[in-house]
């Protein structure tokens, strides 16, 4: 008998364990699907206990208005906070934390975003959300409202947004809004941003080589725009400013018509050899050697390389063809042949933007 329930007693110990191994698939997987679900839940949980002051242990008090919270919460989101529930600071030991030089309405949104997860970030709220997030250490909220912003770049915005760039350290968003300046300079230069930089900025655009615009008058005229926007305090740097224009680039009649005739030039002693400068390159073409003088990457014109007839290998056979080489784009480009090649040879000079044969 004692033999039997023994065996009885080892079975069942065996069932069990069979059946503990059979289910604990199952088990594994319903860890799986439900974590998040779990941890939502959990989150929910907190936040109606925010909503309800029960458990809270910390008030934030943020101008005037009380915000009960709790103190691993807090922390778990946030490294400023985190720093300061853990150390000896005083703040860390008291019940109300008064937080200077930031809107109740942003921490409102904060703090939902960190019991909820969740957060609307819209074009009336990115910068106060980003600079607080920045200040709390909040980095995954932070890199969120940058990547808004990026989105947000428009000729009518780019230098605003690069100075806030500026102020908060964000690298990436301040190169970004850079470059958007500087390819779309003709739509920004029309815009009230453009008109409010200052002398140094404006300077440090137009000697970019990166700077993108079909023709230097675009360049020319956008300075006259900023100077005009207030003469009596900006007049003084136009010399300055005309420095980084292309001036022998301009069309001679436009020179003749818009900027020799342009009466703050005319009163300013200083233009007079950069005025010069463009006259004598109209004249005498390449001649002029200057950094004014040479196209700019992105305008529609290119310094270029014309081969011209030659030979084959021997030196018996003259060739007739003329060949235009593209240094940036790396391209060849046939030209129109030479005529009467096998009769006599011939010399090559350039005038201006001409290339002459004779022979």
């Amino acid at each position: 008998m004692h033999r039997l329930m023994k065996e009885e007693s080892s079975y069942r110990a065996s069932s069990l364990e069979n059946a503990s191994r059979d289910s604990s698939k199952e088990q594994l997987h319903m860890k799986l699907c439900s974590g998040s679900c779990h941890a939502e839940q959990i989150l929910q949980t907190l936040n109606s206990y925010r909503q309800s002051g029960i458990f809270t242990d910390v008030v934030l008090l943020i101008e005037g208005q009380e915000f009960p919270c709790h103190r691993a919460t807090l922390s778990a989101n946030s490294t400023y906070f985190r720093a300061m529930f853990g150390s000896n600071l005083k703040e860390g030991h008291q019940e109300i934390i008064n937080i200077q030089k930031i809107s109740a309405s942003t921490m409102s949104l904060l703090l939902d975003y960190m019991y909820g997860g969740n957060i609307i970030i819209q074009e009336d709220n990115v910068e106060d959300i980003l600079e607080l997030s920045d200040l709390l250490q909040i980095s995954k909220l932070r890199d969120a409202c940058v990547t808004f912003l990026e989105g947000q770049l428009h000729p009518c915005n780019c230098l605003g947004i690069m100075k806030f760039a500026d102020s908060f350290s964000i690298a990436s968003l301040t190169e970004k809004s850079k470059r958007f300046m500087l390819e779309c300079f003709v739509e920004v230069s029309c815009h009230e941003e453009f008109l409010e930089m200052g002398v140094k900025e404006l300077v440090e655009y137009l000697s970019s080589e990166q700077l993108v615009v079909p023709k230097e008058e675009v360049v020319f005229e956008a300075v006259m725009r900023w100077v005009r926007h207030d003469i009596n305090a900006r007049k003084g740097a136009l010399k300055d400013l005309l420095e980084h224009v292309r001036l022998p680039l301009l069309d001679p009649t436009y020179f003749l018509e818009k900027v020799e005739m342009d009466g703050l030039i005319q009163d300013s002693k200083e233009c007079i050899p950069l005025l010069h400068e463009a006259r004598k390159y109209y004249i005498l073409g390449n001649e002029v050697s200057s950094l004014r003088s040479r196209p700019r990457r992105f305008m529609e014109m290119s310094e270029v390389i014309i081969i011209i007839g030659g030979c084959d290998k021997k030196g018996l056979l003259k060739l007739p063809f003329t060949d235009l080489y593209h240094p940036k784009s790396r391209q060849w480009t046939a030209l129109s042949s030479v005529p009467g090649y096998t009769k006599s040879e011939f010399a090559a000079c350039t005038l201006k933007n001409d290339v002459y044969i004779s022979g």
